[in-house]
């Protein structure tokens, strides 16, 4: 069966389905997000319940400790300390994993800082993975919705580097002209086809973020560098949402 022409296509049709291409937009839109916001109340919540507890209970069982003479009530107080803490730790990883407090408080530069000093930290010696970030000069603030956008993108570009791209060093670029941001991961890994296939962009994670950009007028590719290694980027015009 051959498809019809697009030229040739019912011009009601053609409203039809950019009404409804339009209605899709803004309800992905929407759904991210009451989704970045349930994350940011949980983290929240997380935070002002469980890690101030924790922190509580660390504390008091320094108290404690101090009036100990036995030697193995001592090691066991040791014991419970080094577990409470490796508690609190892991719960700031899910705070920070849900939501990033420094892109609301601090800006997006600080946030992506913070993002791949951590990411650096918890790989490098693992998988032997070296990560930077570049910053434009300029602490211009943005929208909150940008922020997240490239955040995510930050996110999905450094596992992909790490899980899928199998590179050594991958680097967090983020340019601001006047008129758009640009986010750019870029890796050494293996790569993707070139030119880089449809297929490339329908994995969840990097639908969410074509999603993300087409809300917020921009777009997202990716595509393979000169010399190995890939690129994902997200363009966002830089006035969206002021």
């Amino acid at each position: 069966m051959t498809a019809p022409d697009p030229q040739h296509l019912d011009p009601e049709l053609e409203r039809l389905v950019a009404e409804r291409t339009a209605a899709l937009t803004e309800l992905v839109a929407h759904l991210m997000t009451c989704w970045d916001d349930e994350r940011r109340l949980l983290a929240r919540k997380l935070h002002d319940s469980l890690g101030s507890s924790m922190t509580a209970l660390t504390m008091h069982l320094g108290l404690l400790s101090k009036g100990l003479t036995d030697a193995k009530a001592l090691d066991r107080a040791q014991q419970m300390k080094t577990l409470l803490n490796g508690i609190i730790e892991t719960n700031r990883k899910v705070q920070l994993s849900l939501w990033n407090d420094k892109l609301e408080f601090l800006g997006i530069k600080a946030a992506l800082s913070e993002l791949v000093a951590e990411f650096g930290q918890e790989h490098g010696e693992e998988h032997g993975i070296t990560a930077r970030v570049s910053l434009p000069d300029d602490d211009d603030a943005y929208p909150r919705a940008q922020g997240v956008a490239l955040l995510r993108c930050a996110e999905e570009g450094l596992r992909n580097a790490l899980h899928h791209g199998r590179a050594a060093t991958v680097e967090v670029i983020l340019d601001d002209d006047g008129e758009q941001l640009m986010l750019t991961v870029r890796d050494d890994g293996v790569g993707v086809a070139q030119p880089a296939p449809p297929e490339s962009l329908r994995c969840h994670g990097l639908r969410l973020l074509r999603e993300r950009a087409r809300a917020l007028g921009g777009n997202v590719t990716l595509a393979r560098l000169e010399g190995g290694g890939s690129a994902l980027t997200m363009i966002l015009p830089r006035d969206q949402g002021a």
